[in-house]
Order: structure tokens, then C-alpha cells, then sequence
């Protein structure tokens, strides 16, 4: 049986979950930004910490402040795929080959996975737009490193860029939702009535 709880789409201070995710994804962007060295080994390593650690916060957050049990489930479901995703980065070599394949393969299910609880959450939720559009941006990804050359620099160019995107984007978003304001509550019956 739901209860009220299940039935509100996340409780007030949800706003915390996409500013950290914007943080951390800030973090890495930088790294890669000023790093001469635009290698696979740098791309893992980068990707991996942050994988890691993006999907450890993200999920707890998310766990902790989502009230609708079927997108919190889907939050739990991108952040075990990016904390796995951020462990083989860190400990299987491979290159740039991997690099490719691990990131293709991680922003696909991520991507839609959140697209989807996006667009399930619909006139629900103000953060739905945002899963909508980062959603979508990961899928792009998945795309973009399917059909990239296989060119080193452009690759961990690409990562960083996208991180930069992904990190403003969250920020915004996150900060959009603490200081949107709330629609008023619908007056009751009893108020309606003479």
C-alpha cells in the first residue's frame, strides 16, 4: 500500500543531490582542462575517482532523499553501474580501447536509465526536466564515444568537456530547485465551500 511519502517525488532539501553531483563533476573536468597529458591512462584514472566517488555520494544522497520508491530505485541502479564502472576504470589496463568501451558502455545504461526516470516522473517533480536533459547528454555521450576515431587526446578532450557541461548543468538545476518557488496547496473542500 503507498503512503504519502511514496506518493511525493522527493522530499525539500533534494536540491543537495544535483549541486554535489555538479561539484563533483566539476572536479575531474578540471583535472583533464589543465592536464598536458590527455592520454587513455589519465582518462581512466580521471573517470574511475570520479565514477567512484560520484556514484557512492550520489547514490546515499539519493537513497536518502528520494520518497518515490521506483525512481529511487532507479537512482540506486545508476550509481551501483557508475561505482562498477569507476572500479574497472581504476583496475583493469586496456588502453584506449577500454577507455572507449567502458565509457560507451557506462553513459548508455546511466543515460537512459535517468531519461527514463525522467520522463516518468513528469509533472511530478521539477528535478524531472533535469534527469530529462542529463539523461540525454549521457546518451549523447554513449553515442559520440561509439563513433569517435580512436584518438586519445580527443577522448579524454571529450570526457572533460562533457563533465564541464555536466557539472554547470547540475549546478544550475540544483540550485533552480531551492529557490523555486512552491505552487500553493489547492484549498480544501471544506475551504471551498461559503
Amino acid at each position: 500500500m503507498a503512503t504519502a511519502r511514496d506518493a511525493a517525488p522527493e522530499r525539500t532539501p533534494f536540491w543537495v543531490v544535483p549541486v554535489v553531483r555538479g561539484l563533483l563533476a566539476l572536479v575531474p573536468a578540471a583535472v583533464i582542462t589543465f592536464s598536458p597529458n590527455h592520454s587513455p591512462d589519465l582518462g581512466l584514472v580521471v573517470f574511475g575517482a570520479w565514477a567512484i566517488a560520484s556514484g557512492l555520494v550520489v547514490g546515499a544522497l539519493s537513497m536518502r532523499l528520494l520518497a518515490a520508491r521506483g525512481i529511487r530505485s532507479l537512482f540506486v541502479v545508476n550509481a551501483v553501474v557508475t561505482v562498477v564502472a569507476g572500479l574497472l576504470a581504476v583496475t583493469v589496463p586496456g588502453g584506449l580501447p577500454f577507455l572507449l568501451y567502458l565509457v560507451s558502455v557506462w553513459a548508455a545504461v546511466t543515460g537512459f536509465v535517468e531519461l527514463y526516470a525522467g520522463l516518468r516522473s513528469r509533472g511530478r517533480t521539477p528535478a524531472a526536466r533535469d534527469w530529462i536533459a542529463v539523461g540525454a547528454f549521457t546518451a549523447v555521450l554513449a553515442v559520440v564515444f561509439l563513433l569517435l576515431p580512436p584518438d586519445a587526446v580527443t577522448a579524454v578532450g571529450l570526457l572533460g568537456g562533457y563533465l564541464v557541461i555536466l557539472g554547470v548543468f547540475l549546478l544550475i538545476g540544483g540550485f533552480s530547485l531551492k529557490w523555486a518557488i512552491a505552487p500553493a496547496p489547492a484549498p480544501s473542500r471544506t475551504e471551498q465551500q461559503p
